[in-house]
């Protein structure tokens, strides 16, 4: 745990400042055609396929909902690559960690990290407005399942997180800020925008950590759409 949070300090601080298918071979023994994948020595009598999503039309109750829904999704497309790049990092870092031993080494390499993401990143970061730094909190939470304040908290002390934390609000950002889709609507307005880029290939999927099913909330957050009627 101590490991998964390192990273999202490092992180947190630089934002602060199927396989190929070959063809089907008919086998003697069997009566029916079995599939091989590139790549794989066991003889499959399927493909099991990734769960994909029906989308309706997107449809609003007012012109203020669309607009609100736009501009959400533009903020979203933006700074959703910064909150898997945390996820991909914490995978790495791990991956590394696990082979060091001595703590000075271990502290240089997350040094090394953090230099990385600062010079790669810091100038992209820093362009991002209030809003989309908020979003970005709670995708870093999708992604992560820990939030910005537990992250400063765990690392450093109550004090500096409460610190972080005043600091971010005066640009009326919270890094307490948590996902949930299920019961804050712009949450699963976040998640609606995630889902349709991921199925129309405009962002790269990554699944959230969180235990939630999108498929269910639709039904919950659907808005009646009001229609004129037409002059008698």
């Amino acid at each position: 745990m101590f490991k998964n949070r390192l990273l999202l300090f490092v992180f947190l601080t630089s934002v602060l400042h199927l396989a190929g298918q070959v063809p089907e071979q008919e086998l003697d023994s069997l009566s029916e055609k079995m599939i091989i994948l590139a790549g794989d020595s066991i003889v499959q009598s399927s493909i099991a396929l990734q769960e994909a999503y029906v989308f309706g039309k997107l449809q609003f109750s007012s012109y203020d909902d669309k607009l609100r829904y736009y501009i959400l999704r533009k903020k979203t497309h933006k700074v959703y690559p910064y909150a898997k790049l945390a996820a991909e990092r914490l995978v790495e870092l791990n991956d590394s960690l696990t082979k060091i031993t001595k703590t000075r080494k271990r502290k240089k390499y997350t040094r090394k990290v953090q230099k990385y993401i600062e010079e790669e990143f810091s100038e992209e970061l820093k362009k991002l407005t209030r809003t989309e730094g908020q979003i970005l909190v709670k995708l870093i939470y999708r992604q992560t399942g820990t939030t910005a304040f537990d992250l400063v908290k765990d690392l450093r002390n109550g004090w500096r997180a409460f610190w972080y934390n005043t600091t971010a609000k005066l640009f009326k950002i919270s890094i307490k800020e948590e996902f949930h889709p299920d019961e804050v609507e712009e949450d699963y307005l976040i998640e609606d925008i995630l889902q349709r880029a991921f199925a129309a290939g405009q962002l790269e999927r990554q699944e959230t950590v969180l235990d939630y099913d999108y498929s269910s909330l639709y039904n919950k957050w659907k808005k009646p759409v009001v229609k004129n009627n037409p002059s008698n």
